[in-house]
Order: structure tokens, then sequence, then C-alpha cells
């Protein structure tokens, strides 16, 4: 019923936007016009432009400023996509250490496993040199080694984030010569403002999300389980040419949880259909979140909570002006919702959690736009926009569409929902 071959013979065939389609400069705040309805699942991914080796360059160029401004000798980086930001290389994580040396002068040097070496190479995307180790050796001495013959023989060595402990404490244990440090001072001024190319893919892939939403809504049926409209949304999205990263679909009282429940659910008429899906192109993500009422008259309560989701999201993008923190984003929302008689701040029946986060190779990335968080708004940054209100024992409600922010304010990658009976 749900084969890839069947959901394409059913969708047709039609036109979809491709990376740099034009968005509508009328409206506040900018969004572009929805992709058409399609009439055939085609690649809409195929045309996207992967970021090359100049861009990776320049990454590594702002790096080695800011390490040196800072005086850090080093940026040490495993697996993960900070690797592959910097270096092309997209590598999962295991027991077996694949990092990154990227000194502050000179090529990066790669750590990887001997029987790795040419898959890693595949992906490596900068001039750099690697260094393997086999099953009885210690990457640890590699790194210590390649921190070394960079010239790097003491001192500061900032160290990316997620580096997982037992990297870090194994290079410690095979030379206590260096002072590893967060490496957040280094990376995050580089992740954090996207670059035109990066921007593209990011629109690509919500255009696949919005696309893929457009065909499961017109098929979702009564009788559906949650795992059905899953695979839809799932197999829509690998025909339009993204990489699935999640597709979540909340039924009825499961919605007034953020992230779901285990309990089966199955569609019926005046059901809460809750779906948040995104995929990623290039490396690059989309995150986006829409509810509706399956097949019947919303009732009064459902079209308030909806309404006052939509008018969350209105006032989270009124909000954004280039200087202004992150939290009050989150703050002025929030205010609304309080307002309304929800919450007051994380408390349910309300929005138990953030307004949004920052997007891009990560699903979820710095900065956030929560209360903590002063980080002023600047060009190139990207967030997502996705205030909820839920109630527990009844359900929930969630609106979610990604931004970037530019001179003249926040520009969406999608165009928000128009009503609950439109809600694509």
């Amino acid at each position: 019923m749900f084969s890839r071959r069947g959901l394409i013979t059913a969708a047709g065939a039609g036109a979809a936007m491709s990376a740099g389609a034009a968005m509508a400069q009328d409206a506040k705040p900018a969004q572009p016009a929805p992709p058409d309805h399609p009439t055939m699942l085609r690649n809409i991914a195929a045309g996207a432009q992967p970021i090359a080796q100049l861009e990776r360059m320049v990454r590594l160029e702002r790096a080695r400023k800011l390490m040196k401004d800072q005086g850090v000798g080093a940026l040490l980086v495993e697996s993960g996509s900070s690797l592959a930001y910097f270096t092309g290389v997209d590598w999962h994580r295991s027991e077996r250490t694949t990092a990154a040396v990227i000194p502050a002068s000179g090529d990066p040097i790669i750590i990887t496993p001997v029987f790795e070496e040419p898959s890693v190479r595949e992906t490596l995307g900068i001039p750099a040199g690697v260094r393997a180790w086999n099953e009885d050796e210690s990457p640890f001495e590699l790194i210590a080694g390649a921190l070394k013959d960079c010239g790097v023989m003491s001192g500061p060595v900032a160290v990316e984030s997620t580096t997982r402990f037992f990297i870090l404490d194994g290079v410690r244990k095979v030379s206590g010569a260096y002072e590893f440090k967060s490496g957040d001072p280094v990376v995050r001024p580089c992740r954090m403002y996207k670059s035109q190319n990066e921007l593209n893919l990011m629109q690509v892939a919500s255009n696949i999300t919005m696309i893929a939403y457009k065909l499961v809504h017109d098929r979702v049926q009564t009788g559906m389980t949650q795992t059905d409209i899953a695979t839809m949304m799932t197999e829509a999205t690998q025909s339009l040419g993204g990489a699935p990263e999640f597709s979540l679909v909340l039924l009825n009282e499961a919605s007034a949880y953020p992230h779901g429940s285990r309990q089966k659910q199955q569609v019926r008429e005046g059901s809460i259909v809750l779906m948040d899906c995104g995929c990623s192109v290039h490396g690059y993500q989309s995150d986006i979140s829409r509810t509706w009422v399956h097949k019947a008259e919303p009732t009064a309560r459902q079209r308030k909570v909806w309404e006052t989701v939509k008018r969350g999201q209105q006032i989270a993008l009124e909000t954004a002006k280039i200087g202004v923190p992150c939290k009050a984003i989150d703050a002025a929302t929030r205010a609304y919702y309080e307002k309304e008689g929800w919450g007051p701040r994380f408390k349910l029946p309300g929005l138990s959690h953030r307004l949004g986060h920052g997007i891009g190779m990560d699903g979820h990335e710095p900065p956030y736009l929560v209360g903590n968080d002063d980080t002023p708004l600047q060009p190139g940054m990207c967030f997502s926009d996705e205030p909820g209100i839920y109630i527990p024992g009844e359900f929930g409600v969630r609106l979610e569409d990604c931004w970037h922010m530019t001179e003249q304010g926040p520009k969406l990658f999608s165009g928000l929902a128009k009503s609950l009976e439109d809600p694509i």
C-alpha cells in the first residue's frame, strides 16, 4: 500500500522550486512562494551544488585567524558535522577514532583507521595529510604526533565541543604537553553564519519537505497509524532527492507531547495530526512542522489554540531584528501566550520548550531562541520558529518554519501555514 512505486504513481508529475528559486519580497517577513503540488515526484535536488573546495578553504582560513587571535595552536575535531564542515570528511562515529588536527598554520592532518582510509579520502575536500593506524596501534599517539609535526609543541589546543571524552583522555595520556580548551570560540563564529551556498542547500531541503507535506496531507486516511503516515513522508522525501532525517507523526493525545508517545495511534475523524519532518541536501537540513484536524470541523478549542500558535510564530518573526538578542524572541512569544492564559513560562498547558533553535548541518545547533541565550541576531544566522501549545490529556499544536536573518529582517525558507483548513 505504501510502496515507493505506488506512492510515485499516485502522486503524478509537476515542477518544484530549485535551490535558487526567488522568494517573495513584499511579504513581511519575506517568505518564498510555496512549491507547487507535484504531479510527479522527481529528484529536485539533482542540480543542487555541494560545498566546493574553495569555500572550505575560506572556512579554514577563518578558523586559523580565530585560533591565532586566541593564542591557540590547533583545533582538534573528531568525526561529525564540524569535521565535514571544515574538511568535507563525512564519517560516522564509532569506537574507532577518526579525527582531524587543524593547525593555526599549515594543512590539516586526518587520523583514521587503515582500513577506513580509502573511504575517508572519498569525501576529503581540502588539501590535507592522512595518517592511518592499525587495530593494535594508538590513534592518540598519531594525534599527538600530528600536533608536534604542525609545530604545536605545547600550550593551548582547542577541542570541538562534541568530541568524546575518551579521545581527549587518550591524547592526554600520551602527551601532557597541551592545555585543552573549548573549541566553541573557534567553531561557532564559523558555523553560525551561513554563506549563500549554504542557504541555497537549505532552501532546496525545505522545498522538498514542503512538497512531500503536500502529497502526504492529501493522502492521510482514517484508520492509518503514525507509522503509515511517516512511511509515506519518508518515501516522498527520498523520491524528491532529500535524505530523510526524521518523520515524526503525532496523533490525537500524543500530539500533547512534543516528541511523542510510544503508544499506538490511529487516525479518526476529528483527529489532531501533528507532523514534524525534515531532510538534508548535501548535509544541510530542513525542519518544518504542521498541525491540522482530519476530515472534521475543528472544535472551537482546537481552532483557538491553532490560531494562537500561528500568532505566536508571527510575533517571533516581528521581533527578530539585527542586534536583538536571541532570548528576546522567545520572551516575546511567551509573553503573548501568558496573556492568553497559557503557562506561565514553561508550565503546562502551554509552551514547554524553547521557541527555536539554530539549524544548518545539524538539525539543532547554536545559537538558540531561549531565555538564556544573549547572542545578538546577525545576517546569515538560521533558526527554527516553532512555538507550540500542549495540553496533556487532550492535544497539542505546533507550527514550525525556518528562516535566516538578513539586514532587512528574517527571511523564511517555507511559507507559513495559511489556516487550520489549509495548513500546508
